[in-house]
């Protein structure tokens, strides 16, 4: 199927560094941590784990697979499988693009917050504290700009396309990401209050436990892997056949949940850090105060107690949460504009600007509702939109492609595929064991 002028990534690493780049966000850095604090600590860490490597992994196989068969946009590549249902395969290239641009919409809103965290310090160290406290204080016009400033960051990377623009930047920001990162949990940790933050990080209380947590755990497992809204899918398309899509794959699940886990690291702790410097974290009954602001009340308190040294870490981690978020959003524009560029047969660089200034429009009517629309469109897309898709993509990949075009595909990248425990395990449980598992924990909390 795949098309002899098809843009690929240049080698493997680009494409887990891209790939990894795409699982490696806000997803693992604001929301894991955030949704790991709000339901316990280990118990969320211990349920996530599963969810990735019980249902997002073998999905993960799955849309790489279907990517790379097709060779081409979501909506084409589904349709090359399920020819014979091609409403169907439509409609889920389409509701997978509706739903990556939804994600996006609230994304760059917060990756915003991040550029203004990330500019805020240094402004007031130049003398400049009113243009500092603009861009610290979250107001609407504030919040606009600096969602505005960002989109046009990921405009400025999707349009060069997929060797010049996505790999390269994907190789260049997650290693400074990685460093940043590791050095930042090792100054964490040495702390007053953080074995505290440590304690209830890695220690389970099951008390927490619930099947709202499991819904919770696996939105989040499907949101840092970027699974069930075509990003990898898309990715799938550009990947080389001699790729062993079940071991790239893993290697993917393994760096992403290991960023994930290592920002459990930084976060938990240095929220009962910043508790031992009287910043409030809990409220009276044990609520979590500022959910979807944590990060930005939590570590600028702690990096406040520092000295000149805070200054420093602080611009070093908003810098690493621009990057992290950059990295994905670039995968984000690119579902939607690889659609539209080749369905419409026009040019990528016309396309980008129309798709990302869309969804920069969305994401200004989210600013302006934002009590009513933020939470809502996080929700609707994370928690119930992508395991809904991905749900119907390991239905299409389970039963309605072809088996043995599946087995071609796979061993094209591992000849002695055939004959593996994964090939013996995989085709079945996409089939029959995700659904079903999928299905239980959709119901769990309904029939409670």
């Amino acid at each position: 199927m795949a098309s002899g002028h098809r843009a690929q990534f240049s080698s493997r690493l680009g494409f887990i560094l891209a790939a990894a780049g795409s699982a490696v966000g806000l997803g693992n850095i604001w929301g894991f941590p955030t949704q790991a604090a709000s339901n316990g600590g280990a118990v969320f860490l211990i349920t996530y784990l599963i969810m990735v490597f019980v249902l997002a992994y073998p999905l993960l196989v799955a849309e790489l697979t279907i990517g790379r068969f097709g060779a081409s946009n979501p909506i084409r590549s589904l349709m090359s499988i399920a020819p014979k249902q091609k409403l169907l395969a439509s409609s889920v290239g389409i509701a997978g693009m509706l739903g990556v641009s939804g994600i996006l919409s609230f994304y760059a809103i917060v990756a915003g917050w991040f550029f203004g965290f990330l500019i805020g310090p240094v402004l007031s160290v130049l003398g400049f504290e009113s243009a500092a406290a603009w861009l610290e204080g979250f107001g609407t016009a504030r919040n606009i700009v600096l969602m505005l400033v960002f989109m046009l960051l990921t405009i400025f990377v999707v349009r060069s396309g997929v060797t010049d623009g996505i790999e390269k930047w994907s190789s260049r920001l997650m290693p400074v990401l990685f460093i940043l990162f590791v050095s930042m949990v090792a100054y964490t940790l040495l702390q007053d209050g953080a074995m505290e933050g440590l304690k209830m990080y890695l220690v389970p209380d099951m008390s927490h436990f619930s099947p709202d947590l499991m819904v919770s755990a696996m939105g989040q497992a499907f949101f840092s892997l970027s699974i069930g809204v075509c990003t990898m899918m898309v990715y799938g398309s550009y990947l080389r056949k001699d790729a062993d899509i079940p071991k790239t794959a893993a290697q993917v699940a393994l760096l992403d949940t290991g960023v994930a886990f290592v920002a459990g690291l930084l976060i938990l702790p240095a929220m009962f850090v910043a508790q031992n410097n009287g910043v409030e974290i809990y409220s009276d009954a044990g609520a979590l105060l500022d959910g979807d602001t944590l990060v930005f009340s939590v570590l600028p308190a702690m990096f406040d107690t520092m000295g000149g040294a805070g200054l420093i870490i602080g611009i070093a981690f908003f810098a690493l949460m621009v990057i992290a978020a950059l990295t994905s959003s670039i995968s984000m524009l690119e579902v939607p504009v690889s659609c539209a560029s080749e369905e419409l047969n026009k040019d990528r660089k016309t396309v980008v600007w129309w798709i990302g200034g869309a969804i920069a429009l969305f994401s200004t009517l989210i600013i302006l509702n934002f009590g009513s629309m933020f939470g809502l469109v996080i929700s609707v897309t994370t928690e119930y939109m992508q395991p809904i898709l991905g749900l119907i993509m390991a239905l299409i990949a389970g039963w309605i492609w072809k088996r043995n075009q599946v087995l071609e595909e796979l061993s094209q990248g591992n000849p002695e595929l055939k004959d593996s425990l994964f090939w013996k395990i995989w085709p079945t449980y996409v089939r029959v064991v995700c659904p079903i598992l999928m299905a239980l924990v959709f119901l769990w909390p309904v029939l409670k």
